[in-house]
């Protein structure tokens, strides 16, 4: 398999992390244990860095899982902002409540339970921010219903771009072909987007960047 860059770099990298949090670690240990999806810690902090730099008012995340980014989010967040999040399992749903609850930061979140190519029609507010991290094979209708979503000016994040580097490999695993032509065909659709000033950054598992002209 391609490796979006090298065990080495990455070894290098990981020795300046301190995390101090308890409530994170334990996230990211319980996604470990549980095979629960979360977006690299690499990742994480770069999402951390990108709110305080845009200060939304309102976020939208497409892909909860077990609040692991929600709650990261939520915590960069000025007063009286927020972030609606969207999920569908029962199982994760149920993580993610504890996990909130426990945050210090609950008043900030909305936890919207269901399937996002449903509630997404239904949402009649713009944000700020969106992030999208859900379904690979749903991510082109997902993507539309955000930029619909999407303010003039503000900002769209999609992970997992580079999708284990099977998005640039020759040979794919043949559990992982459908969903790396998913990738292959959204990546083309993002960066030509006409109204996005896109770019796909080598982070965590590759994240698209985009802003709304």
């Amino acid at each position: 398999m391609s490796k979006i860059y090298y065990p080495a770099q990455e070894k290098y990298i990981s020795s300046f992390r301190k995390e101090p949090d308890e409530l994170i670690v334990e996230i990211e240990e319980f996604a470990k244990s549980n095979d629960a999806p979360i977006v690299s810690w690499q990742s994480a902090e770069f999402i951390e860095q990108l709110v305080m730099m845009i200060n939304p008012k309102r976020s939208l995340e497409i892909g909860t899982a077990i609040a692991y980014t929600t709650i990261r989010i939520a915590r960069h967040l000025k007063k009286k902002s927020i972030i609606h999040t969207i999920e569908l399992s029962e199982d994760n749903i149920e993580s993610a409540k504890d996990f909130i609850e426990r945050s210090g930061v609950g008043e900030k979140i909305k936890l919207i339970e269901g399937d996002a190519l449903s509630v997404m029609p239904r949402l009649k507010k713009k944000y700020d921010f969106i992030f999208l991290d859900a379904d690979k094979e749903d991510y082109k209708r997902l993507f539309d219903y955000s930029m619909v979503l999407l303010k003039r000016g503000g900002v769209i994040l999609v992970d997992n771009l580079l999708w284990q580097g099977y998005a640039a490999a020759s040979k794919v695993p043949l559990k992982y072909k459908t969903s790396t032509k998913s990738i292959r065909e959204f990546n083309k659709i993002f960066i030509e987007q006409p109204n996005l000033r896109t770019t796909i950054l080598p982070i965590g598992d590759g994240l698209g960047l985009g802003i709304k002209k």
